[in-house]
């Protein structure tokens, strides 16, 4: 057994959660995405409204793949953001509208499939003008969204915090919430401006309450550099404000309670697993350039038992012996 002697603690605790995950798991009921009774009947947009129905801040942390909102679920966290621009980057591609409406329908639904959680997603512009923002609201709705952020600027759009970005008018704008309130069944309409740069506030401020009217029912000015902007947008427009804290942006970090105290009713971490996810693989890839060995790197990950316990493996597994079980007569 000197094999055992060069192991290292968090390795032994690892081979024990390993057992005892086996056991664990052949011992509970079988729950899969493949079963219906398991699968979430009430609408998306409909749990995300008693969400904000509770008391305190909705707290929304970006996952940019299905694997990510796993991790968040598990977190405890009940409500999910996915990002154009994690989206995009995933794919090796710019926050800049390239980013197709297909293209992002699949990773909502594969997202919404594995977690069952609702979704805020990020629609840009609405993928064209009136009656593509209406086809959009549709597609996401059945792929799985709670709500669809549409934002007021032209295409090629930018991220938020970047400057020089162009803007539709606001009756333009207001079309579109207008055709996305036409179109939705219950998810909810989240309405973007980015005018705070190139208009100001006061311009911000106006446009979202136009758009309220227009139907949204959720507002979100992009790229507010203090806690005054924060509370005076807060406190000039009736509908719930979703606050940004995006990293390396315009907004100074704040935490989730001083926005619950600045009167915002959400708050989005669009991007951060992501660029933890990178940074982490960005390591990882240097290293085993450089020693040839992913050694270094071991207590760093998940092992294999944690892994499969997260995406259910031994549950699918079961249910796939169950079905073979049954079909033989």
């Amino acid at each position: 057994m000197d094999w055992a002697q060069n192991l290292t603690r968090r390795q032994v605790l690892a081979y024990a959660c390993d057992i005892q995950t086996l056991i664990r798991n052949r011992e509970e009921k079988t729950v899969t995405w493949l079963t219906a009774a398991d699968l979430e009947n009430e609408p998306a947009g409909e749990r995300l409204g008693k969400l904000m129905a509770q008391p305190g801040i909705v707290r929304i942390p970006g996952a940019h793949n299905a694997m990510a909102g796993l991790l968040a679920r598990r977190a405890g966290f009940e409500c999910l953001y996915v990002s154009g621009a994690a989206v995009s980057g995933g794919m090796g591609l710019p926050d800049l509208g390239i980013l197709t409406l297909e293209e992002l329908c699949f990773q909502v639904r594969t997202i919404y499939r594995a977690t069952q959680l609702p979704l805020v997603v990020d629609a840009d512009t609405g993928y064209g003008e009136v009656m593509n923002v209406m086809r959009t609201v549709r597609e996401l709705e059945a792929a799985g969204a709670a709500a669809v952020q549409i934002e007021d600027q032209v295409l090629p759009k930018k991220c938020g915090h970047l400057n020089d970005k162009r803007l539709v008018s606001s009756e333009e704008m207001c079309a579109k919430v207008a055709a996305a309130r036409q179109a939705r069944s219950h998810l909810k309409i989240i309405a973007r401006t980015d005018s705070v740069e190139s208009e100001g506030l006061d311009s911000a401020i106006k446009r979202l309450n136009g758009y309220v009217n227009a139907g949204a029912d959720i507002v979100f000015a992009d790229a507010l550099t203090d806690e005054a902007m924060i509370r005076r947008v807060t406190g000039s427009v009736s509908a719930p404000f979703m606050a940004n804290m995006t990293e390396f942006g315009r907004t100074p970090h704040f935490f989730a309670h001083q926005f619950e105290e600045m009167s915002c009713k959400l708050v989005i971490w669009p991007a951060s697993s992501m660029r933890v996810a990178a940074h982490a693989m960005q390591q990882l890839y240097a290293s085993l350039a450089e020693t040839g060995s992913t050694q270094q790197f071991t207590e760093s990950m998940m092992t294999r038992a944690e892994f499969y316990d997260l995406i259910g493996y031994f549950e699918y597994e079961s249910l796939d012996a169950s079905v073979a079980r049954s079909a033989i007569p």
